[in-house]
Formats: C-alpha cells, sequence, structure tokens
C-alpha cells in the first residue's frame, strides 16, 4: 500500500503544474503537499510540494484572494482545500506556512464580500447561490474570521451593506479566455438583498452543468440578458462565441467610490459597447445609510467614432429573488414587491417603460426556479439616454 500511495505521488508531481490554472491544480499541489505529511519518509518532497503550491495559488488567485474565474462557487473549493491540507499539518503538530495561512484568510474574506445576509453566496459567472450552511461550514472549518471584503479591484465585486441590505455589483471585465472556460458577460450587474430574501439577482448556474436543462439554455445563463443589467438590442457586452469562448467587449471598466453615514455611492462605466454601438454604459448606485432605499441611474454615453442612424433599443432587466411576488403599479412606471419573508419593497423608474416578464434563477441545489423580472425598455438616440430607477422599502 505504501508503495501505491509513493508511486501515485511521483505521478502527482510530474502532473501538477499541468492541471488547468486555478482549483484544479491547487488541488494537484495539495495532495503532493499531503502526501509529503503523511507518507513516511515524505519530508524531503514535502518542500518541493510547497513551492508547487505557492506558484498554483500565485496563478489561480488574484492578489486579493480571489480566484482568476471571478466566480464565488470556484473560490469556495479551494479553500476547502487548504482547509483539508491545515488538518494534514496538524495531524504532524505543524502550522500551515505563513504564506498559505495568509492566502487563506484573504480567500476567506473575498468570499464574505460576495455573501448576502444569509451567508449564501451571490450567482456570478455562471456559479450557483451556494447554501448559507455549505457556506458557514467551510468558514468554520478553515478557522479564518475575517470580515467581507468591500472593494477588490482585480476579484472585481463591489459590496455596499447597510442594516439588512447588502448590495454586490459585479464592476470588472469578464475572466481572461485562456485563463478560464464559461465566462459570462455580466459587468456592471448587481444582485440585491433584505436580510435572509433575495430581492434582485442573477440567473446564474451555467457552470453547474444542469442534466435537464438544454444546452442552449445553459450558454445563455452566459448572457448579459441573464444579469440585472443593461443590454443594448439584446446583445452581450462581451461576445460569446458559437465555441463557448469570449470575445471582444469590455475591456475597461472605471469606478468610482463614496460612503458617509447618510449614504454609500458606487459610480462605474465600461466600454462593452462602444466598437458595435458607440455607447458607453455608466450605472449609478445609492444606498442609503438606513438600508431602505437604492437609487440607480443608467446611462447611455456617446463615444467613439461608431454612429448608428435611427434609435437604439436598451433593455434594464431587475431579475427578482425566487419567492417575489410583484404587483404592476397602474401608471406602467412602477410595481409592488413582496418578499418571502413579509417585506414590502416599491419600485419606480423614470425615463423608460416598464414590463413584468418571466424569468428563471438557478438555486443552490442546480435546480431552475421559475421567477419574474422587472424590464425597463427605451430607445436611445444619437446623443444617448438616462434612465433612472429606486427600490425603495415600504
Amino acid at each position: 500500500m505504501l508503495n501505491a500511495l509513493a508511486r501515485a505521488r511521483c505521478t502527482s508531481i510530474r502532473s501538477a503544474d499541468k492541471v488547468p490554472a486555478g482549483a484544479p491544480r491547487i488541488a494537484a499541489w495539495c495532495g503532493v503537499v499531503a502526501a509529503g505529511l503523511l507518507i513516511p519518509g515524505g519530508d524531503p518532497r514535502r518542500a518541493f510540494g510547497e513551492a508547487g503550491l505557492l506558484r498554483a495559488l500565485g496563478t489561480g488567485l488574484f492578489d486579493d484572494g480571489g480566484s482568476v474565474s471571478r466566480s464565488p462557487a470556484m473560490l469556495l473549493d479551494p479553500i476547502q482545500l487548504l482547509t483539508l491540507l491545515q488538518d494534514s499539518y496538524l495531524a504532524r503538530n505543524l502550522a500551515l506556512p505563513e504564506p498559505v495561512a495568509t492566502t487563506l484568510t484573504r480567500m476567506v474574506a473575498a468570499l464574505l464580500g460576495v455573501t448576502h445576509g444569509d451567508l449564501g453566496l451571490s450567482s456570478w459567472q455562471g456559479g450557483g447561490p451556494a447554501s448559507e450552511t455549505q457556506v458557514a461550514a467551510v468558514i468554520e472549518a478553515s478557522g479564518v474570521r475575517t470580515r467581507p471584503l468591500r472593494q477588490a479591484r482585480d476579484w472585481g465585486y463591489q459590496r455596499l451593506a447597510a442594516a439588512s441590505s447588502v448590495l454586490i455589483v459585479d464592476a470588472a471585465p469578464p475572466p481572461v479566455a485562456r485563463l478560464v472556460e464559461g465566462g459570462c458577460a455580466s459587468t456592471l450587474a448587481f444582485e440585491f438583498s433584505d436580510g435572509p430574501a433575495r430581492l434582485v439577482v442573477n440567473c446564474g448556474g451555467a457552470r453547474a452543468g444542469i442534466a435537464q436543462l438544454p444546452p442552449a439554455i445553459v450558454e445563455g445563463l452566459r448572457s448579459t440578458a441573464a444579469h440585472s443589467t443593461l443590454t443594448i438590442a439584446d446583445s452581450n457586452s462581451t461576445a460569446i462565441h458559437a465555441d463557448g469562448t469570449l470575445g471582444r467587449g469590455v475591456a475597461e471598466v472605471e469606478l468610482s467610490r463614496q460612503e458617509s453615514e447618510a449614504a454609500s455611492r458606487i459610480r462605474a462605466s465600461h466600454d462593452g459597447y462602444v466598437r458595435r454601438w458607440g455607447f458607453v454604459h455608466r450605472r449609478q448606485l445609492v444606498l442609503t445609510g438606513d438600508g431602505r432605499e437604492l437609487q440607480g441611474e443608467d446611462a447611455l454615453l456617446p463615444k467613439g467614432s461608431k454612429r448608428r442612424l435611427g434609435l437604439s433599443l436598451f433593455a434594464i432587466r431587475f431579475h427578482l429573488g425566487a419567492g417575489v411576488q410583484v404587483s404592476p403599479t397602474a401608471d406602467g412606471l412602477g410595481a409592488i414587491l413582496r418578499l418571502p419573508g413579509g417585506a414590502i419593497w416599491q419600485f419606480r423608474c423614470r425615463g423608460g417603460a416598464l414590463v413584468v416578464e418571466d424569468s428563471v434563477w438557478i438555486d443552490a441545489d442546480g435546480r431552475p426556479v421559475a421567477t419574474q423580472q422587472l424590464m425597463i425598455t427605451g430607445e436611445a438616440a444619437a446623443g444617448g439616454a438616462s434612465v433612472s430607477w429606486a427600490l425603495k422599502k415600504a
């Protein structure tokens, strides 16, 4: 048995750097280090494995602890792996090497930064909303006690929290295609929750490998329209090719953030529609200090040499969480939203027409759940367009 383990360890050492970057490569090197710790005579190999693990962490993670996949669900796996490796060190009465321990702390902070009030994950880059039970168990096992990461320029997510409200915004381009397969065109989308209830979400789940859904639907979950943000003519802010790879689109995101006791503001813009449509999408989000109101503005600003004749149709989508009941107002500019826990939020908009349509949300078990979405539609002339909207707790 020991000979078989030793042979498997040698095979792992030879192949560890050949597996894809991210969680798979981190897993391979964790195995090499664990073998060095637990197999008799493995100590000489342990230092070699630790060096490989640090390389894997460097290529699979950003400096702020986020995964290069930009998927919260895919950050959960490396945290579990390092937690198991930490147990292997403890079995030898040894401590996790300091650089690895520091990285683990950053990873947990980044993961907490994309959780809602119930500690469940938000849905980004094809990942589903891992349940609060799973997330809590992983964090508890890691032994790390830290606060959520609020501003992550590399990881790409911005977090605002006030009272029971949590806002999470994607403020970065999609992941680099050569590093990650199955990236999503979600730039400037957001999720918003009130306590344990999710009010605005993204559809999520494109990476879940859902057997009961047709491949075309799974690919559709990667589109900009499957996220709570603006689209022009139902196109993607970053192109998704027929072979599944990402093409041209968002290359740069400009971001500013201001915080005070009265309100916190995020203003961001991306260039994903400049080349094809001649517009920059700018989004401003303001969360009041008491967490009872989220004000938003979406603007299309002319930029570049591209000038389309006529009007460009746009839509701003707000995919609603499971169980949220919608009652449109008579003037067609608002809706009453009843959350599962009984809370009531009011939605109002100006600058476009509001409609209610069907949507879908992939739950923590990878199952599609029928939901609804609010959609503001309008037309942008060559000079651009602007739509303001607000969510206010009754």
